[in-house]
């Protein structure tokens, strides 16, 4: 999926969005994340898929197009986001909260992050550029830069892509960078504008929406015991949205959110009906879950049409 694509998360749950942007308040209009808490939209099985990312600092505004819309030159910015989208690859644009115009205007080194997701290959690799023009020259496999074994903390607070982004998102960012200082950024579009304010973790690949300034520290420091916060948990970017669905239900039926406790073995899927099983304790654990659709919705604050988007509803949990 192109970076900046104005579509709530395609992968995760097909809502098109008609990109015209309303001129200001109409009566009874909510923002879309206020909206899709008094419809208690699922969180499970939501998270935007990514198994490698390519995060570059880019620490000035963003148009609606984090990369296409930046301080970047527009040809290179176009050329750096067909190839990392080429190698399979997400892009993400990052940038420090806190700076003033003037900070953001002096930027001299673009730092950049490859980002494994996979399970069991999770990885985070730090490198750095003088010339914008040297990111189309690094490696995008993790052939170089520095591992760091830290957490990366990224929060969505882009907002020419949904005005949630930003004014849930940047409470968030801040309390964040207060307890995890660098280990923190603001990024660009996550998906899932509805969620707002959402974060993701990394190397993991951890999703969370709905998240909240007071409580996302705890959601770091879990991380930091091996552990998910099922509460505002939206699924791992590694993994597909039917299976980020059923590994939520196995957790919450056995009572386990160690991050690697589940581990993932097989999914089918016939007639809208998945079934995906997974290895708990020595032991398989399967579950079923049918795909259906919401009623039409508004699913982020620029769109005009409503249409439905995917969830997922368990029907069972069965051990061998």
């Amino acid at each position: 999926m192109s970076e900046g694509t104005a579509v709530d998360g395609a992968a995760v749950d097909g809502a098109a969005v008609d990109g015209a942007a309303f001129d200001g308040p109409i009566p009874g209009w909510l923002p879309c994340s206020d909206r899709s808490l008094e419809r208690d939209d699922p969180l499970a099985g939501t998270a935007g898929y990514g198994e490698r990312w390519f995060l570059v600092e880019i620490d000035g505004a963003w148009g609606t197009h984090a990369f296409l819309q930046s301080p970047l030159p527009p040809a290179l910015a176009r050329a750096l986001v067909d190839r990392i989208e080429g190698a399979g690859i997400r892009p993400l644009a990052i940038r420090r909260t806190g700076r003033n115009a003037q900070q953001r205007r002096a930027q001299t080194a673009w730092r950049w992050a490859a980002v494994d997701c996979r399970v069991g290959r999770e990885s985070v690799r730090w490198g750095s550029v003088s010339d914008p023009g040297d990111l189309l020259r690094v490696p995008l496999d993790g052939a170089t830069g520095e591992p760091n074994p830290e957490p990366l903390i990224c929060v969505c607070t882009h907002a020419r892509h949904d005005q949630c982004c930003a004014v849930k998102g940047r409470p968030v960012v801040t309390a964040l960078a207060q307890a995890y200082g660098d280990a923190t950024w603001e990024c660009s579009h996550l998906g899932g504008d509805r969620f707002a304010a959402t974060l993701i973790l990394f190397p993991h690949g951890l999703y969370y929406g709905r998240v909240g300034a007071a409580d996302a520290p705890g959601l770091v420091e879990a991380y930091l015991r091996g552990r998910i916060e099922p509460r505002w948990f939206r699924g791992r970017s590694a993994l597909p949205n039917a299976v980020q669905a059923a590994a939520a239900f196995v957790a919450a039926d056995r009572g386990d959110d160690r991050i690697d406790a589940f581990d993932f073995r097989s999914w089918t899927e016939a007639g809208g009906v998945h079934t995906v099983t997974f290895t708990h304790a020595g032991r398989a654990v399967t579950a079923t879950l049918a795909e259906t659709l919401s009623q039409p919705l508004l699913s982020t604050c620029a769109a005009t049409v409503a249409r439905p988007v995917r969830e997922f509803e368990l029907r069972s949990v069965t051990s061998i």
